[in-house]
């Protein structure tokens, strides 16, 4: 007789409709949990503010998983009355520089890192533990997962195990306290002591951590004795039919492009090329889709690279995975920080199965580098390797020309949704 699966009790801000690379991770895991014995529960806010929504993503939510819904009360919904383009923008990430801050930017910034912390999510914690308390009772549940960002819905699991006898992961798809923009917030000495205490908390009292790259579990190894287990995001079976590759010599940044990730290496490098390459500009093509931030829309504008820009905007997911499988050479930036050596961007996973090569740009020995050189996926550079980056392009340039560029990946089925979903399930019962 097959046994009863085991419920697990997921609870996540961001789920289809929203967009954006958020939504990807648990939509994936709950996708191929049940294969693996378990029932998935799903709780998300019934009136969430989504910076980015893509409808599409609710056709591949799984329909063995059980959704539940609770009200939420956002700031963001408010603060929309007063701008609307800025609260998207803060919400998703895109914080304005420092120095071109508006009295409006700074005011919006101080509010968020001051009056919500964690985030503005925080007003959902006491009545979803309330509800979840008595749901986890009637259903028989004995192991939750929280996820953050926002991290205010750690604060959930934090209170839900103080009450209840059931095993708690936290997992943790970017840092908390050392996420780049942290410092963009204007926070007072209180709420940044606040910051720390909340997350020192949360890491000592989950009975496992799961984080998304190794150096964020160096940095919690300095806060917990707790377990912590790295479990990178993946890439899944995308049902795309076949694309054909641009007839340009197209250089494709997809997702956010944030005004610290402006790659003035890489615009200079293009500047350079055009000029000593006869044909380089009748091919070039700069693709941007996704939100692209004033800064670097400015830049390329100062850098004389209009011409060559192709800004198509935020697109569906599907779309984007066209774009990834048609464009002749994908762009990988990261803020060259310290603080950003532990990100991996998910959409590099969709990238390494895309069959075209990277050209990554982020701080030096940054955890994404290692896993571009291990694949064979493309080419990392450091924000001092200019040289070695314009050779790099005009090498791919000469293979476009020859009709002869792609990438040749070894390895990768090490980050197949349903591969990193069996490990997630080897740990959930490894408790």
């Amino acid at each position: 007789m097959k046994p009863e699966p085991k419920k697990t009790l997921i609870i996540t801000y961001y789920w289809p409709p929203a967009g954006g690379p958020g939504v990807q991770r648990w939509l994936k895991f709950v996708k191929y949990l049940p294969d693996f014995g378990v029932q998935p529960i799903v709780y998300i806010p019934e009136n969430p503010t989504y910076p980015i929504v893509d409808e599409n993503l609710v056709k591949e939510v799984s329909d063995k998983a059980i959704i539940v819904k609770q009200t939420i009360f956002e700031p963001y919904q408010l603060a929309s009355f007063l701008s609307k383009n800025k609260t998207k923008k803060i919400s998703s990430g895109i914080i304005p520089n420092q120095k071109k801050q508006s009295f409006l930017d700074k005011t919006f910034l101080w509010i968020r890192g001051n009056l919500f912390i964690p985030d503005a999510r925080v007003f959902w914690v006491k009545p979803s533990v309330a509800f979840l308390e008595k749901y986890i009772l009637d259903n028989n549940i004995d192991t939750i997962i929280t996820s953050g960002p926002p991290h205010s819905l750690h604060l959930i699991g934090l209170k839900l195990k103080q009450k209840l006898d059931l095993k708690w992961f936290a997992d943790f798809r970017d840092p908390w306290t050392t996420i780049g923009y942290h410092k963009s917030l204007r926070l007072s000495s209180f709420a940044a002591k606040k910051h720390k205490a909340l997350e020192h908390q949360v890491l000592n009292t989950a009975d496992t951590i799961i984080v998304t790259s190794k150096t964020t579990k160096t940095e919690f190894q300095e806060i917990t004795n707790k377990p912590i287990e790295v479990i990178t995001n993946g890439y899944d079976t995308e049902e795309v039919e076949k694309q054909t590759l641009d007839s340009k010599f197209s250089l494709a940044h997809i997702g956010s492009f944030l005004s610290e990730r402006n790659p003035l290496i890489l615009w200079e490098s293009l500047v350079e090329l055009i000029e000593e390459i006869a044909d380089f500009k009748s091919h070039l093509e700069i693709k941007l889709i996704g939100a692209v931030s004033q800064e670097v829309l400015e830049t390329i504008s100062q850098f004389g690279l209009n011409s060559y820009l192709n800004n198509l905007g935020y697109v569906s997911h599907r779309e984007a995975i066209a774009h990834q499988r048609k464009s002749q050479v994908l762009l990988l930036i990261e803020i060259n920080s310290e603080d950003t050596k532990s990100i991996i961007p998910g959409k590099l996973f969709e990238y390494m199965v895309s069959n075209r090569p990277i050209i990554a740009i982020g701080p030096k020995d940054s955890d994404f580098s290692e896993i571009i050189t291990n694949t064979n996926t493309g080419v990392f550079f450091d924000y001092s390797e200019k040289m070695k980056l314009k050779s790099v392009i005009l090498d791919f340039y000469n293979q476009f020309l020859e009709g002869k560029l792609q990438s040749n990946g070894v390895g990768l089925q090490n980050y197949s949704r349903k591969n990193l979903t069996k490990d997630l399930v080897q740990l959930l019962n490894k408790m």
